[in-house]
């Protein structure tokens, strides 16, 4: 039983202190912001590189999934052709303003074989990539696993349900440290690691695309559970070995690079901002709850040595435990959090998930979520008091950690439309946000702008797009054309005052397109 103080302080921290020592600022330029900061905008490597089978490339887990029929034909196999493509796109990037660029490396690209030889094709695009880069003055920012573990690990062992992906991910990253760590300082180990467990092996919606009846969705037009595994376990399991890996692969960074190389290797986690549904204590110790299971998963083992113990009263013997010497490892392991965020959810009690006989992730966390703005083809909701609220709550519970935010955007359908005033309008918002809660104490050193270009989306497909960039898929040539938002996100990098919205500019408004 609680306490009633402890009850008033769970209130405070949930809700958020008050709402009143927030405020978004309207009017701000970039040098706002500290000279440190820094601004960019982000992709992954299945989502625009194509060339799946070319130069030595083996399929990840995604192309499976895709290949499934999971995103109704569609796949990444030509995508935005980045692989042939990228001295233009980093040529916009730098016409852009872009200060950095975070993107994924295909493991199945440079290893194809999941371990051993590395492929010098691939080894050369990513050294040619970086190399582009640094001559615009734009930082590399690394993610070395975004949802593609090589499909070969997958039939070998089972991929991530193996404690033998930790030893292949180390030794995958050691490479990438190796061979890319004299010019790149900011690498993140594993995207979503939350998203990746739940998705992949809960609800069954994003590779590889396991789950168990009934706890799998169809929701976004992927098959229910068609793929075996086991919702009440896996999810756990994953998470365990994605924090083992990560926790050894900063290891082996402090041990072997740290000193010559300098730099920095943090994990990416998923993040809504949570509100109670209603002022009660039942709603209000719910939301707690939510926040322990989605963010406390990865983080209090990284932060404290072990999982917050609500997780581990409700999931019982279905969450692996941590030996003593595996605490001491991952405690301390994180050199900064990535966040990627879009939207602020409602949370309310739900006790009788814990009578259900058999209980996976989500109904152990006891709640409903009540979603304040759509997931799929609507646009989100404009809630940047719930992302200054994300970040005070890191820095409060977690010790004001280094941090990146490293997705934030607006979804639209994919029609051509070049006027994406919404996105405008999102960006400005979230943005002025972020220089508030840095005003107030926040250790937010980097935002990034999902996404640089309209991109293969992991639950869309074709369908939604968050890009800065449209990319013409009726066109041969793939052509990409600047929307409202990059000229609004140039002006801004230049220095120029934003506020409002630029309904002058000269943005070609439709293309004949569609999908």
């Amino acid at each position: 039983m609680m306490s009633n103080f402890a009850v008033i302080l769970l209130i405070i921290m949930v809700i958020g202190y008050n709402d009143n020592a927030y405020g978004v600022v309207d009017e701000y330029v970039r040098d706002d912001f500290p000279a440190d900061f820094v601004f960019g905008a982000g992709t992954s490597a299945y989502q625009v590189e194509g060339a799946v089978l070319e130069d030595g490339r083996t399929y990840s887990i995604w192309d499976t999934f895709a290949h499934a029929g999971n995103y109704d034909g569609a796949n990444g196999d030509v995508a935005c052709d980045g692989y042939h493509k990228y001295k233009e796109d980093v040529e916009l990037m730098a016409d852009t303003g872009l200060e950095a660029y975070r993107f994924s490396i295909s493991w199945s690209r440079l290893i194809p074989n999941g371990r051993g030889p590395v492929n010098l094709k691939g080894l050369q695009y990513y050294n040619d990539l970086i190399d582009k880069l640094i001559s615009h003055g734009i930082q590399p920012h690394i993610t070395l696993h975004h949802d593609d573990l090589p499909q070969i690990l997958e039939d070998e062992y089972g991929g991530w349900l193996s404690r033998k992906a930790v030893k292949d991910f180390v030794a995958y990253a050691d490479v990438c440290f190796r061979e890319f760590g004299d010019r790149v300082l900011h690498w993140t180990t594993i995207n979503e690691a939350n998203v990746f467990a739940l998705g992949g092996y809960d609800v069954g919606v994003s590779p590889p695309g396991r789950c168990s009846y009934p706890f799998g969705t169809s929701v976004y037009k992927i098959s229910n559970c068609t793929n075996g595994g086991d919702s009440t376990s896996e999810p756990y399991i994953v998470g365990h070995h994605l924090l083992l890996a990560h926790a050894s692969t900063v290891r082996l960074y402090r041990k072997k690079y740290k000193a010559t190389q300098h730099g920095f290797v943090g994990i990416n986690l998923f993040a809504y901002w949570y509100e109670p549904y209603s002022n009660t204590i039942e709603d209000v110790k719910a939301t707690q709850r939510a926040h322990d299971f989605y963010l406390g998963w990865f983080l209090n083992p990284l932060v404290n040595g072990d999982y917050p113990e609500i997780m581990k009263k409700n999931a019982g013997n279905r969450i692996p435990n941590f030996t003593k010497h595996e605490s001491e490892r991952i405690k301390g392991s994180l050199d900064f959090i990535g966040i990627n965020h879009y939207a602020t959810n409602y949370v309310k009690d739900n006790p009788s998930n814990l009578e259900m006989e058999i209980r996976d992730f989500l109904a152990d966390m006891a709640v409903t979520l009540v979603y304040g703005s759509a997931i799929t083809t609507n646009e989100f909701e404009v809630v940047p008091l719930g992302l200054q609220k994300l970040l005070n709550y890191l820095k409060e519970e977690y010790g004001n950690p280094p941090i990146y935010i490293h997705e934030n955007g607006q979804v639209e359908s994919r029609n051509g439309t070049m006027t994406d005033t919404p996105r405008v309008e999102f960006l400005h918002a979230y943005i002025g946000g972020v220089l508030d809660t840095l005003r107030n104490g926040s250790n937010t050193k980097g935002y990034f702008v999902w996404s640089f270009l309209d991109l293969f989306e992991l639950l869309d497909g074709y369908t939604t797009g968050y890009g800065l960039y449209y990319v013409d898929l009726n066109d041969k040539e793939l052509t990409r054309y600047p929307k409202l938002s990059a000229h609004w996100y140039a002006n801004f990098l230049q220095g120029k005052n934003t506020s409002g919205v630029f309904e002058t500019m000269n943005v070609k408004e439709t293309l004949s397109s569609s999908y």
